[in-house]
């Protein structure tokens, strides 16, 4: 049983939720909160394994709160307002639903959560809130004024600029604040392949494999871009593939 807060200033809207929830018998709501103060007391004294927080709230944010947490659970934002989906990301949220809450995003979520414990109980090393993207979530990307919802099924490539790492998906190449060893302990290795020391590939956007100097492999993706598979990344590569 997953022991969750409901912490929201409109009473209406964490009735809603917890009807929507009433569909996931493994989630127990075990409290709810109107307010920062009341969400800190909440956690300290209930110790819940996930909360569901609203971001404007009376008083300090959603992220006022969680900065003034010693440890804090699992977090899914629920929130009227998409401008702040990058910050939830940052501070490594399990999701960021938008209200009125979906049933089917708030069950992605859910999923996420399913994810995110399983992982680890296996590696403990990971830290309670470093959860494992799927290829089906949508991500949110910021470079300059310019924003996308991104499925990750849909990007290509990450390739690293510096503290940066450059997004390739559609005609798109933005950039975002990530080096590429934080994206790669995200990203699912099912699925992204780190093909070199530059560059993360979607294995499932490979167009054609080609041999490459010095025993590296030549990867084509569906975009045109062509990435080198280094030596020691290949023997990986093909036992992967069953090449």
């Amino acid at each position: 049983m997953i022991k969750a807060v409901l912490i929201d200033d409109e009473r209406l809207a964490r009735n809603e939720l917890k009807k929507l929830l009433m569909d996931f018998p493994e989630i127990e709501v075990i409290g709810e909160a109107a307010n920062a103060a009341e969400g800190i007391e909440a956690i300290e004294n209930l110790q819940p394994d996930l909360i569901f927080l609203d971001i404007q709230m009376p008083g300090k944010t959603g992220f006022d709160m969680l900065s003034e947490l010693e440890k804090a659970p699992h977090v899914i934002f629920t929130t009227a307002y998409d401008e702040y989906a990058l910050k939830a990301f940052e501070v490594n949220a399990l999701d960021y639903l938008l209200k009125p809450v979906e049933p089917k995003r708030l069950a992605d979520a859910i999923h996420k959560l399913a994810l995110a414990e399983e992982k680890e109980a296996l590696s403990p090393a990971i830290g309670t809130n470093r959860s494992l993207l799927s290829e089906h979530d949508q991500v949110f990307v910021k470079d300059g004024e310019r924003c996308w919802f991104v499925k990750l099924s849909d990007i290509r490539l990450f390739e690293s600029v510096g503290n940066y790492a450059k997004v390739f998906f559609s005609n798109n190449k933005p950039l975002i604040l990530k080096s590429l060893n934080a994206l790669e302990e995200r990203l699912d290795e099912k699925v992204f392949f780190r093909a070199n020391r530059k560059h993360i590939v979607n294995l499932r956007l490979i167009d054609k494999i080609e041999p490459y100097f010095n025993g590296g492999l030549l990867l084509e993706l569906k975009g045109g871009e062509k990435i080198e598979v280094s030596r020691r990344q290949t023997v990986k590569f093909k036992e992967m593939l069953s090449l």
